[in-house]
């Protein structure tokens, strides 16, 4: 039972029960659509007037439209689905080794995007970043919306904070930036809390079912989303979730952003990855040289260094989130990010180590891999800006 909060409660007025049943047809048809308007009477025991009233209502606004769904003999029936057409939104992952700007439907399907090298000169990121923003504007006939951002880094709540320690960048004017630039309006989080919210509105069923889980993103380092009763939490000034700096061990193969080897991400990131790859091969097989992907890619090949480097990043992966489940106990852990790819190699290897140092009695937790791609921050952008049509009104 969730406690109201009377410094931030909105009290019900007349329209609340109208705007609240408005969200719940608008979820309807975008979780399983295309669907009639009898159908989500039915599912709802709305009246069919008032689904007949509020869909007009979510025509009007653009947000669905009528589709013709498959006849059974005589005229096919009308279905309701979410309007697609046009771009609605733009997402920026600013990672730290490129970026990457794009524009999406509705549905989160990414339509047009470019990248670049992210510059560690903070204005020229930013420039290049409003550039390429202000292009798929125009390109788009005023049709987006909004611009969401994910950083690797701290954010706090309204954006006017931020500090990414792989470049010492602070207070980054990015937010007010896009918005001169674009006249657009602008929403930054953390790249793994904006993950988790992608996966909270875009990613597999049996994730959006669940209430409460933890997003592990693998990258350059080790960053946690978390989801608690169907919404992400940031904490104070945004600093929830930074688990990839848990003390787990000692002499990690890399040092982590902070500069310390007994972090977790020291030890379970993709840059301690590739450092085991290169101790193991000395530098011979391309290894000096070699990408994540390229590790990877070796592992799938069966090949033994790789496929060792990539079993013992498992191993310490595991023992991070076996102590997430300990002080959280959630529903389920996703891993996401690049690594996912290698999943068939270290699936194994991380649940076999969460189950050997888990307490027993605890609540069984699934540990799932991400189904958004190699790069969930960019859907994470994209969600920053969508989620907000569809998530659900709240008086308290």
């Amino acid at each position: 039972m969730r406690r109201i909060d009377l410094k931030k409660a909105n009290v019900a007025r007349s329209n609340t029960i109208r705007d609240i049943n408005r969200q719940i047809v608008l979820n309807y048809v975008r979780e399983r659509g295309p669907i009639s308007r009898a159908e989500i009477a039915h599912e709802t025991a709305l009246q069919r007037s008032t689904v007949s009233l509020i869909v007009e209502e979510l025509r009007v606004d653009g947000l669905i439209e009528e589709v013709s769904g498959e006849s059974t003999g005589g005229r096919p029936p009308i279905l309701l689905s979410l309007r697609t057409a046009d771009a609605v939104a733009i997402g920026v992952d600013v990672g730290t080794i490129r970026t990457i700007v794009a524009t999406s439907d509705l549905a989160g399907r990414v339509l047009e995007e470019e990248s670049f090298d992210t510059d560690p000169d903070a204005e020229e990121t930013t420039r290049r970043i409003t550039d390429a923003a202000r292009k798929l504007v125009r390109r788009n006939n005023d049709t987006i919306e909004g611009i969401g951002v994910s950083l690797p880094g701290l954010v706090n709540s309204d954006g006017t904070e931020l500090f990414v320690p792989t470049f010492g960048w602070r207070d980054l004017p990015l937010a007010t930036a896009l918005t001169e630039g674009t006249g657009l309006p602008v929403t930054m989080d953390n790249d793994a809390n904006a993950a988790a919210l992608a996966e909270l509105w875009f990613g597999r069923p049996e994730v959006r079912e669940v209430r409460d889980f933890i997003l592990v993103l693998v990258e350059d380092g080790v960053g946690t989303g978390i989801v608690f009763d169907g919404q992400v939490y940031r904490g104070e000034n945004g600093a929830a979730g930074e688990f990839g700096h848990m003390t787990i061990g000692q002499g990690a193969p890399v040092a982590c952003a902070s500069g310390s080897r007994e972090c977790w991400e020291a030890f379970a990131s993709e840059r301690s990855a590739l450092a085991r790859y290169r101790n193991l091969t000395s530098g011979s097989n391309g290894g000096a040289d070699i990408t994540f992907g390229g590790l990877v890619d070796r592992a799938l090949r069966e090949e033994g260094p790789a496929r060792q480097a990539l079993k013992e990043t498992a191993k310490y992966l595991g023992i991070g989130i076996a102590n997430l489940i300990r002080g959280l106990a959630p529903e389920a852990v996703i891993v996401g990010g690049p690594i996912v790819r290698a999943w068939p190699v270290i699936a194994e290897d991380i649940k076999a180590t969460i189950e050997s140092t888990t307490c027993r009695g605890l609540p069984s937790t699934r540990i799932i891999a991400s189904t958004l791609g190699p790069e969930p921050t960019l859907m994470g952008a994209v969600s920053l800006v969508l989620a907000s049509k569809f998530a659900s009104v709240s008086i308290n």
